[in-house]
């Protein structure tokens, strides 16, 4: 049975619980939270653990400390999805699967969109442009590889969709850059024949997407993520997945 102290502490931490998701980017000081809701010291402080422990917050400690406020985002799912997973020891193949479902919609739901041609496309195509720049630089260009997957799920319309499916893919590029940094270094992955390929894939996909064609988006999208999965299956399907704090996606970093 929980104690007086940490019932009050659970009171406290979802007050602040609820700022920070309403959109607070700050939280009062623990002199201030001890005088607004008239608890002790140690309750505060018990409150700060619970959010720190949720990834809500980060309390520095010292003269200039205080807590810092994150706002939970697909970063902050796919660690805590990602924990989940590595408890029931789910393969990364499982990922693998869950992800040739899901993400392949989210093709299909961009190419609904009827502001596409002016807010999709142009972005998507200068990713495109920019990965065939670097198609003899594996890293660089698995980024930007990864990077078009992010766009296309943070482009969905949909916002549940979105963060569920943002955060699976967040999960995945996680377990992926690993590997192919590894595969990389040993100069076996992606050789610049698969790279040429993945960038005409995606210049088709982009067409799709830019005439409206959702069914044959999705197709092509399912198609090219399984192919893409494959390189790293052979050699990862059955390892479980394991949690990355700070998973998140590569927008912005190649175009």
């Amino acid at each position: 049975m929980p104690t007086p102290q940490r019932r009050i502490a659970e009171t406290v931490a979802a007050d602040l619980r609820n700022r920070i998701l309403a959109g607070a980017d700050r939280l009062p000081t623990q002199d201030q939270l001890v005088a607004e809701f008239g608890v002790s010291y140690p309750s505060v402080r018990e409150a700060l653990r619970i959010l720190e422990t949720e990834g809500l917050v980060t309390v520095r400690r010292g003269s200039v400390g205080g807590a810092q406020v994150h706002r939970p985002d697909e970063s902050s799912a796919a660690y805590h999805l990602g924990l989940a997973l590595q408890g029931a020891s789910v393969p990364i193949g499982d990922l693998a699967a869950g992800l040739q479902v899901l993400e392949p919609l989210c093709a299909a739901e961009v190419a609904r969109r009827s502001d596409r041609l002016k807010v999709v496309v142009p972005v998507l195509t200068r990713n495109v442009d920019a990965s065939a720049d670097v198609v003899g630089d594996g890293a660089a260009f698995t980024r930007c590889a990864r990077e078009f997957h992010d766009l296309m799920v943070e482009f969905t319309p949909n916002a549940t969709i979105r963060h569920v499916v943002g955060s699976l893919v967040a999960l995945w590029s996680a377990q992926e850059e690993k590997w192919a940094d590894a595969l990389v270094r040993r100069g076996e992955y992606p050789s610049a024949a698969e790279a040429r390929s993945a960038v005409r894939t995606h210049r088709r996909l982009v067409d799709e997407i830019a005439a409206g064609r959702p069914e044959e988006a999705e197709r092509i999208a399912r198609r090219h993520l399984a192919a893409t999965q494959e390189l790293l299956l052979e050699r990862f399907t059955d390892d479980v997945v394991h949690a990355v704090r700070g998973a998140k996606s590569h927008a912005g970093r190649c175009c």
